[in-house]
């Protein structure tokens, strides 16, 4: 969809270029890179690590006993990750010993939350080496967290008593919105892998305790809802999105979507037009009002939507079926037949995604 994208929340393939279970009916066409060659079961040797990361036995030995990667004799896919990270760096001269220390660093501050050290990413920054956490940042030997604050939450910040203001604070701030970013994107993970309903809403529910303001994990769990036919439950969490966050065009698709379901034709309206104003370009929302107003009878609403949704999109086999209703359109006043199915509700990629 060419709305949200996966961030590099965590150092694992499938958040990095995140394959979601696309609730809509529109998919773009694209071809995907074969997998890499692997053992049975799931793992990789050394030998295909080797290859796979253009190193040798005698470099990865070495990176072993100077204690920058895990000697080990089969490597599962996420362990391959900070073996590349260790390869990156290398390359760009980053020397033994300073990325030790950086490592030793991290693994002494995330001790009591092991997972997150899967999830770090070492970059350079000028001379600089830092970490990127999710949405975070921090220096990795001093501890010293990077916030991204913009104006609103610097305001909130100096409004805090002087005792709040203290980094102690700040670092459960920064653990909190980590657990948050943990469980949404292990929600993320078990759509993808289509585990059972329960435990992919059971990750989302995580994600929002840990951050009520979660508005990527409310969307996401509004739409399992949706899909399981619970309309109020989804009603729900679309609106607790909205609340925390009035200009998530998304959220006002999907409940286009849900009040279209239910035959509330004008809250559909008014959503899928919220939505068109906060992103004109949002090719699902400009299909899914051509079919409604198709449906009412309303031709030139249906003639404007349809043209807008080809502009956007005239690849896809969506695109087929918005040619042939516009070309119905054109050819007669009144168009009879069955409705075409309308695009489903989308899951959120991440709360702080931009559009394209």
């Amino acid at each position: 969809m060419p709305f949200f994208r996966s961030p590099w929340t965590a150092v694992v393939a499938c958040y990095h270029q995140l394959v979601l279970r696309d609730h809509s009916r529109h998919q773009s066409s694209g071809s995907s890179s074969p997998a890499p060659e692997r053992d049975g079961g799931g793992v990789y040797s050394r030998t295909h690590v080797c290859r796979l990361l253009h190193i040798t036995e005698r470099q990865l030995r070495t990176w072993e006993r100077q204690q920058l990667v895990p000697e080990l004799t089969e490597y599962r896919f996420i362990d391959l990750f900070p073996l590349k990270t260790v390869v990156r760096l290398r390359g760009e001269k980053v020397t033994p010993q300073r990325l030790r220390r950086v490592l030793e660093s991290l693994r002494t501050r995330l001790s009591d939350i092991p997972h997150l050290l899967d999830e770090a990413r070492i970059y350079k920054e000028g001379k600089m080496l830092r970490v990127q956490i999710g949405k975070h940042r921090m220096e990795p030997i001093s501890g010293q967290l990077l916030f991204d604050f913009d104006e609103v939450e610097i305001n909130k910040l100096l409004q805090l008593p002087r005792a709040e203001k203290s980094r102690e604070r700040l670092a459960a701030q920064f653990r909190r919105k980590m657990e948050a970013d943990h469980w949404f994107e292990r929600g993320l993970e078990l759509e993808h892998h289509e585990a059972p309903i329960q435990q992919i809403i059971e990750a989302y529910q995580k994600a929002i305790e840990f951050d009520p303001h979660a508005t990527g994990a409310l969307v996401n769990l509004g739409t399992i809802f949706f899909n399981g036919h619970a309309w109020a439950d989804a009603e729900e969490q679309y609106q607790k999105a909205l609340k925390v966050d009035p200009n998530y065009p998304l959220a006002h698709f999907n409940l286009g979507n849900l009040y279209d379901e239910r035959g509330d034709l004008p809250s559909a309206v008014d959503h899928y037009l919220a939505a068109l104003k906060l992103f004109p370009n949002y090719a699902d929302v400009h299909y899914n009002l051509a079919l409604l107003y198709q449906s009412q009878g309303d031709v030139m609403g249906a003639l404007r939507h349809w043209k807008a949704y080809l502009k956007l999109d005239s690849a896809s086999s969506w695109s087929q079926i918005a040619r042939r209703e516009l070309g119905k359109l054109e050819a007669a006043t009144v168009v009879t037949g069955s409705r075409p199915p309308r695009v489903h509700p989308q899951p959120a990629a991440q709360a702080t995604s931009s559009a394209e």
